[in-house]
């Protein structure tokens, strides 16, 4: 044996189950394809939000939360309704009651702050027993995706400096290798040395190969995202078609090859036409990785519509329900939708995911932070308006629409029918009364003082002057996150069709579906992927140490 443990993958749950294992003492040999500047994967780039139950953060901002609710908005959302989803609500139940229990210390043990403010991801907007979170849940960490990164980071090279554990970067594994139905090692390719930064292709020029045997390999690969060509083999028809145009909001390395190769070793792939991808992607003015999309974190008073001026149906409003909104967006035969608001919505409601759009969060600056709740559009989004492709600004709707039209290359917005939506919103603020959806759900907003102080703007016309000029934001879709995976069970061993665990594999993070093959379902609550990871990559590592 090379080792006592190989890990494929060198991200967030790759680090998770390596220290694992590395803390039990057990020898570990961490893979990556991709040179060592990226190492930790996606959750670099994340906003670093987590999900976490009835926390002294939230009990701070009067949110009143409980494991019950948690549970009930998780099951309502997930929509579990296949033999298939047996795992997933096991790892869903296990995932709820940890955020609820030992998570946040957990968590803090190891350094992680959070910011004080507790935002509100995929408010639902349906019944009680229906998908969305009841209350705010999404915690922001105090550093966004590094500072979740960074405790792990530091653990894995406290190893590595004390002989017990290895990083292998430019190893790509190509198969797993089996003796008497047993998984026992790896081989692959050495790819050539490559200086690109973070997130940048590399080369895929080979250089040599590799084979490599351990106790216990533990398949911690990531998702498809990167790969346009699977995200469409997969996408489900109750979606619609595929759109023909998709931003990638990950790097092109998060191509799926792990998957197929798992299952050339007998493990099982699951929920495949689940998938996780936002509907409010801007092109990225300066891109790391190819077709770089990033996402708009809205706050709810954008006016959403459709390539042809039409309003999206209650409750598709900004922030409710991303699922939802991307099957009516496929109905309506564009790729594309559009935000029409003011500056004044821009500046309160605006944030971009990611932890390179939030230098204030990501560098923890308290001088900086405070700067949002001060007038101006935050410097990342300014940025976007003055740089990025996506963005018409005018004094006049007409004018809007004009420059809608040629953003988009034709005269899809009919000015009589957004002048319509526009000018019937506005008429719902001449009395506290009303019919209309978004406007009682922004007054709800307001009575959560997380929302009242940095994320949702007074109520107002969108033709008031004084809150101009006028903005239209293109929106594109954008890949992000794969739901479906390796089947695991809740010691994250990988199981064969017949549902037995295979002997040597287990699987983590977004290639196991963030635990059991697909832990949320159909849907997400927000701010439960890098927790998936760490959840599912720590019962991985624990498991593996336990049987080599």
């Amino acid at each position: 044996m090379d080792s006592d443990a190989i890990i494929v993958g060198a991200g967030l749950a790759g680090l998770a189950a390596a220290c694992e294992l590395a803390d039990a003492g057990r020898r570990v040999l961490v893979l990556d394809q991709e040179p060592e500047a990226s190492l930790g994967g996606q959750a670099f780039w994340s906003f670093g939000g987590l999900f976490l139950v009835d926390s002294p953060e939230q009990r701070r901002m009067g949110v009143r939360d409980s494991r019950d609710l948690a549970l009930q908005d998780w099951m309502a959302t997930a929509g579990f309704d296949r033999a298939e989803d047996h795992w997933p609500r096991k790892w869903a139940e296990a995932y709820v009651d940890w955020a609820a229990g030992e998570k946040r210390a957990w968590l803090r043990a190891m350094g992680i702050r959070f910011f004080p403010v507790v935002g509100w991801a995929e408010r639902g907007g349906y019944v009680a027993s229906g998908p969305g979170n009841s209350v705010p849940r999404f915690h922001v960490t105090w550093g966004t995706g590094p500072g979740v990164l960074e405790p792990f980071v530091r653990r894995a090279r406290a190893h590595e400096a004390a002989g017990r554990l290895s990083f292998r970067f430019r190893h790509r594994v190509d198969a797993l290798t089996t003796t008497n139905g047993v998984v026992d090692g790896v081989r692959g390719a050495v790819l050539a040395p490559s200086g690109v930064a973070r997130g940048e292709s590399s080369t895929r020029e080979v250089v040599g190969e590799f084979a490599l045997r351990a106790g216990a390999v533990v398949v911690a690969s990531g998702g498809i995202g990167g790969n346009h060509d699977l995200v469409r083999a997969h996408w489900p028809a109750r979606l619609g078609a595929p759109p023909d145009r998709m931003l990638s909001g990950v790097p092109a390395h998060v191509d799926g090859r792990m998957l197929a190769i798992a299952e050339d070793a007998g493990a099982r792939v699951v929920n495949r036409d689940r998938m996780w991808h936002y509907t409010e992607g801007l092109h990225n003015w300066d891109p790391v990785w190819p077709q770089h999309g990033i996402r708009i974190l809205p706050g709810p008073s954008s006016l959403w519509v459709d390539a042809t001026g039409r309003r999206l149906p209650a409750p598709l409003f900004p922030g409710f329900d991303t699922l939802g909104t991307l099957a009516h967006i496929r109905g309506t035969g564009h790729d594309h939708t559009w935000f029409v608001l003011t500056q004044r919505i821009i500046e309160k409601e605006f944030t971009l995911s990611g932890s390179e759009q939030n230098p204030d969060l990501t560098g923890r600056n308290v001088r900086l932070v405070l700067k949002r709740v001060l007038p101006g559009a935050p410097a990342p989004v300014a940025a976007f308006q003055e740089r990025g492709s996506d963005f018409v600004h005018a004094r006049t709707l007409a004018a809007l629409v004009d420059g809608m039209n040629a953003l988009a290359g034709a005269p899809l917005v009919d000015r009589a029918t957004l002048e319509a939506e526009v000018v019937a919103r506005d008429r719902e603020l001449d009395n506290p009364f009303g019919k209309d959806a978004q406007w009682h759900a922004i007054a709800r907003a307001r009575t959560y003082r997380g929302d009242r102080l940095i994320r949702v703007a007074r109520p107002h016309r969108l033709l008031d002057p004084a809150a101009g000029p006028l903005i239209a934001v293109r929106l594109s879709i954008v890949t992000r996150k794969t739901l479906g995976g390796l089947e695991t069970d809740l010691e994250g061993r990988a199981l064969a069709a017949d549902g037995r665990p295979i002997p040597g594999l287990w699987a983590a993070g977004e290639a196991a579906g963030f635990g059991g093959g697909g832990v949320h379902g159909y849907r997400a609550l927000e701010g439960t992927f890098l927790g998936g990871c760490l959840f599912s990559g720590r019962a991985a590592g624990r498991s593996a140490a336990a049987a080599v």
